[in-house]
């Protein structure tokens, strides 16, 4: 059964992502985007439809908990609230590929027969992947342990032993899923290539190709950027905008999304939740004082993560180390407040360890040079200082002054070090001390000269410690009375209006959630907040106010204020974003009149519109470039330049970020060549990978996935 031991291992990520591999690459977009139906359609129970196929809830569920038993597999453990939303996709997606992408492969004929899949698992043309996880001692293929972990499912499972009966079911399953996706996964290779095998290029593609990669322009151009003219002095009117909106409808589509405002009322505890805590937490370091095993009774009665942990001196926390005279064994501390909890510690051991650790804070003088007279000049300035600490001026504050590393902005403070972290001469020289304090010389190494303040001497003692941590957390009438309050909020309000009034009458932070999809988990800082976004699209409507949300550490009120419908978007609701495009027409209409009123050569002009006007140059300028130097981005000022005759000029022309006139000096075509059989495979290549997505796309829209599991998840 170790063969099933290693199937696990190195089965798990190509058998749980090979649908995502190999079958759902038809699925390369966002599923949600064709967007949900309307919730009064269709029926209660239905999460979607899948090329005409109504998509049951049960039936769902069925495909996550698949996805889920998968994982439990895989990982040996429950998927938690992170993993689960990517189980749930993946259920979605293989619908989609039951109901949208096998009929397609019925359609054409496509079908892989058992002796392919013989032929991929042991045959001549063998899976990559099961060459990876059937593999000798030097790494290789070894096709006799393939045919022996089949054959170990082709004997009766085993009996009396329910562990190695479990492995082998496991096995069993995984094997046949495996097999599954290796053929469906196959049926996507042989459909995808039935379609892209059509694509071809022509020669004269292939020519124009090459001399779009090899043709150069040399041009000089003016340029004038849109922000040479005022914001100010041009303010486009409703009817221009509203012009532009008209003409360029196509860029402005939006998918279906909805918008929210909403207030939270934290729950936080209160003083009596905290005294409260305070007086459980004295009974137990009462009890604490006289238990026989302090692991258990820590372990037990903790709500941290380290109930029992050795410390040296140098790691220990800084609530005990800045009490050392308490460690003292069986001495139990606290409880105290640490952050948001309060902590009782029992010193259960003490011990020592081989490594010293020491305290030190230091101020290195480092020498311009190495000769005798840079190392003295180092030395004498090191003295000074020191000797000016000797007579009252504060250590850290001379650090902060003199020091030459990166020490200096903390007061020259190093912290706890052990042996050997730092040079030998400056360890002896802290580890040698007897006493804390400044030491009476300074100490020279490879850096500099250091002069040291030793704030702890060298130290090996260890400390087992036993510590029981309890949170701080809301009561019950915490929460109720946070809960009344947002009820109380919620009660009687039915418009954005009034929502945001009486936000604002009750000091209430008011909070935008905006442009969500079907698909969010999250909005702004409330982390997951799916119950949100599953009441705003299935219940919610412009100024209706939600019920109370229960969102961990606060309660949630939320109104919902706009929506937006999969199509077009609104003119209001693009004005904004219009209104700088037009803005730069209209500059570009002025700057174009100022520019044809001057005469001469391009720098002529170029001096007499301004500063803002620049006169650059380009050697080696190419069709297949989208961008001039200096003007950045501008696909039509290259095609300009590739239109003109040599020594022509063009007129003034708007591109994306300002004002040209290109003059093409010199354009260079590239000679002919008898073999443009490289282009053409670049071509060839180019087009089978945007043939893939579009197949995908194709069955994507033609199967018109309507996803409404919004209404339920």
């Amino acid at each position: 059964m170790a063969l099933i031991g290693t199937l696990r291992e190195k089965m798990t990520k190509w058998v749980v992502g090979f649908v995502a591999i190999a079958i759902l690459s038809f699925i390369l977009n966002d599923l949600f985007g064709n967007g949900p139906r309307s919730i009064f359609g269709g029926s209660d129970d239905e999460v979607g439809e899948i090329a005409g196929a109504s998509i049951s809830r049960e039936q769902y569920q069925a495909f996550v908990q698949e996805r889920e038993n998968n994982y439990i597999m895989s990982f040996g453990r429950q998927p938690g609230e992170r993993e689960r939303p990517t189980l749930q996709q993946q259920a979605w997606e293989l619908l989609v590929v039951e109901h949208a992408i096998k009929p397609q492969f019925e359609k054409t004929g496509v079908k892989v027969t058992a002796e392919e899949i013989w032929d991929m698992i042991q045959g001549k043309n063998v899976d990559e992947n099961v060459k990876q996880s059937f593999t000798d001692s030097a790494g290789n293929f070894d096709r006799k342990k393939v045919v022996q972990y089949i054959n170990n499912f082709n004997t009766p499972a085993p009996v009396g032993n329910p562990q190695m009966l479990s492995q082998w079911n496991e096995g069993k399953y995984r094997w046949t899923l495996f097999q599954k996706e290796l053929g469906l996964g196959r049926e996507r290779i042989k459909y995808e290539n039935l379609l892209i095998k059509t694509n071809y290029v022509t020669e004269a593609e292939a020519e124009r190709d090459y001399h779009t990669q090899n043709d150069v322009v040399e041009a000089k151009y003016l340029y004038v950027p849109f922000y040479a003219i005022s914001d100010s002095v041009v303010k486009p009117t409703d009817s221009q905008l509203r012009d532009y909106f008209n003409s360029n409808k196509d860029k402005y589509k939006a998918k279906q999304n909805r918008s929210l405002s909403y207030v939270g009322f934290a729950v936080v505890p209160s003083p009596a939740d905290s005294a409260k805590l305070r007086d459980e937490a004295t009974k137990i370091a009462s009890d604490f004082k006289t238990v026989a095993d302090d692991s258990l009774y820590a372990a037990t009665n903790t709500e941290g993560t380290s109930p029992y942990s050795k410390y040296t001196i140098a790691t220990l926390p800084a609530s005990l180390s800045n009490d050392k005279a308490s460690l003292q064994t069986g001495n139990v501390n606290g409880p105290f407040l640490d952050g948001g909890n309060y902590k009782i510690v029992k010193v259960v051991k003490i011990g020592s360890d081989t490594t010293y650790a020491a305290k030190a804070s230091h101020i290195l003088i480092k020498w311009e040079n190495e000769t005798a007279e840079g190392k003295k000049i180092a030395k004498d300035k090191a003295k000074k200082i020191l000797n000016d600490i000797k007579a009252g001026a504060k250590f850290a504050d001379k650090a902060r002054e003199f020091g030459t590393d990166g020490t200096a902005s903390k007061g020259g403070d190093l912290g706890w070090f052990t042996s050997g972290q730092m040079v030998k001469p400056f360890q002896k020289a802290v580890f040698d001390a007897k006493k804390t304090g400044l030491l009476a010389d300074v100490v020279e190494t490879q850096y500099g000269y250091h002069i040291i303040d030793v704030t702890a001497t060298k130290d090996n003692t260890t400390y087992t410690i036993a510590t029981i941590e309890l949170a701080i957390t809301p009561s019950d009438d915490t929460q109720n009375a946070a809960f009344l309050k947002a009820q109380n909020f919620a009660a009687g309000l039915s418009s954005v209006d009034a929502f945001k009034e009486k936000a604002k009458k009750e000091n209430l932070n008011i909070l935008e959630g905006n442009d969500l999809s079907t698909a969010e988990r999250r909005i702004g800082n409330l982390g997951e907040a799916r119950q949100m976004i599953t009441w705003l699209f299935r219940d919610g409507k412009v100024g209706k106010v939600s019920d109370v949300f229960d969102l961990e550490d606060s309660y949630i009120v939320a109104v919902m204020t706009g929506e937006t419908e999969e199509g077009i978007k609104s003119f209001e609701k693009v004005k904004e974003e219009i209104t700088p495009i037009v803005k730069n027409q209209l500059k570009g209409e002025k700057i174009i009149e100022k520019i044809n009123a001057q005469k001469g050569s391009l720098d002529e002009m170029a001096k007499a519109f301004g500063n803002d006007a620049t006169v650059n140059s380009t050697s080696d300028l190419k069709l297949n470039s989208n961008s001039l130097p200096s003007v950045g981005l501008d696909a039509k000022a290259v095609g300009v330049a590739f239109s003109l005759e040599n020594g022509k000029r063009s007129k003034a022309f708007a591109g994306e970020n300002g004002v040209l006139i290109i003059e093409t000096q010199n354009k260079t075509l590239a000679p002919a060549i008898g073999d443009y059989t490289m282009f053409k495979n670049q071509l060839l290549q180019g087009l089978n990978g945007k043939s893939s997505f579009g197949i995908a796309q194709a069955i994507k829209e033609v199967s018109k996935i309507e996803d409404s599991r919004y209404k339920f998840f």
